[in-house]
């Protein structure tokens, strides 16, 4: 661990937070203490932006307003409101914890029992405790590496082990937590729920990973990165995993006013969504029908993997064989299935009518 610019804790969260009170974002579940609300606001916003996040956010709390509602509902169902979200497994994360939820008869409210839900990890888990129950924690998300790096000069990789020790033990020394005392409060409270909202506001709205605007922060006079013109070079990222490339070829089949179906299993991309029939690096082989190309080349991005997809529409009068697991349901009612984004296309191709 490197040497830490020396930084008073408390003039720092006496500056972000008054910072905050300024110019602090109005999100809806800041307006709220109920933990089920900002348990799932984190999921959501896991890997998305605000933007659109919010949306999403609201729909389940107007589907699934209780954390009741959203275990008893079947997964199917969750997924397809989750649909268009992307990383899939966070949605079938949250519908298990919130029968973890239930069956506990409450929602945990200590920092290691909230941790303890499926798909919390400590990022999760220290912004609930925070937000819903005032707890001393720190959420260390990826806007506060952006500013704790700038801010203290650190080098080392935010996304090595070594980095996330070394920047859990400077969140917690200028949170004032671990026996590093802190005398701010905030409406005469402990200041955990507002300094976390402050430090997220800062990394998304001013700290940004392109052209911070430095001369417009809280933090400027005490900035390491600012001050030896490092705001281009910090935080620093390990390269990952090279993507790999896939080729899928999606048929989808019309038959007599239905459409041929299965459900991705276990161990890969998607799973437990639907999708057509679908070929994976091997041609599309002759059908009895009327085989038309909609799309060729369709690109998508996943997380280490590049998707390249061709779309295909088969018209047939004679249901060709498909391999095992394969269903065929009404066409009018193949959109209430869970689809990923990819899928998502060739059905809006498809009733758009290019073909």
């Amino acid at each position: 661990m490197q040497e830490e610019a020396m930084i008073d804790a408390s003039a720092f969260l006496s500056a972000l937070i008054g910072w905050y009170e300024r110019h602090g974002r109005d999100l809806p579940w800041r307006h709220t203490h109920d933990p089920y609300a900002i348990w799932l606001s984190e999921i959501i916003l896991q890997q998305t932006r605000i933007a659109q996040g919010q949306a999403y956010w609201e729909r389940f709390m107007q589907r699934f307003p209780t954390v009741q509602q959203l275990a008893e509902a079947s997964e199917d169902e969750v997924l397809k409101l989750w649909q268009g979200l992307g990383y899939y497994s966070r949605a079938r994360n949250l519908h298990a914890a919130a029968r973890q939820i239930v069956a506990q008869g409450r929602f945990p409210d200590t920092l290691a029992d909230i941790q303890r839900l499926k798909g919390v990890g400590p990022y999760t888990a220290s912004a609930i405790a925070a937000f819903a129950f005032n707890r001393p924690a720190v959420a260390i998300d990826g806007n506060a590496y952006r500013v704790f790096a700038r801010l203290m000069g650190i080098h080392t990789p935010i996304n090595s082990s070594e980095g996330q020790r070394e920047f859990r033990i400077v969140g917690e020394r200028l949170f004032g937590l671990n026996g590093h005392a802190t005398t701010i409060t905030h409406q005469g409270e402990a200041p955990w729920r507002t300094a976390n909202s402050a430090l997220m506001d800062l990394g998304a709205t001013l700290c940004t990973p392109q052209a911070p605007a430095c001369p417009e922060c809280p933090l400027e006079d005490q900035c390491v990165a600012y001050h030896a013109h490092l705001t281009d070079t910090l935080p620093v990222k390990q390269k990952t995993v090279k993507s790999r490339t896939r080729h899928l070829a999606y048929v989808w089949v019309r038959c007599q006013g239905h459409v041929a179906l299965h459900r991705r299993g276990e161990g890969d991309i998607w799973q437990g969504l639907w999708e057509p029939l679908v070929y994976e690096d091997q041609p599309v082989p002759t059908f009895q029908g009327q085989l038309t190309l909609l799309s060729k080349g369709v690109r998508h991005v996943l997380t280490h993997r590049v998707i390249i997809a061709d779309f295909y529409l088969l018209n047939t009068d004679k249901r060709p064989a498909t391999p095992d697991g394969y269903v065929w349901v009404n066409e009018e009612e193949a959109t209430e299935y869970a689809v990923p984004r990819l899928v998502e296309k060739l059905q809006e191709m498809v009733e758009r009518g290019k073909c």
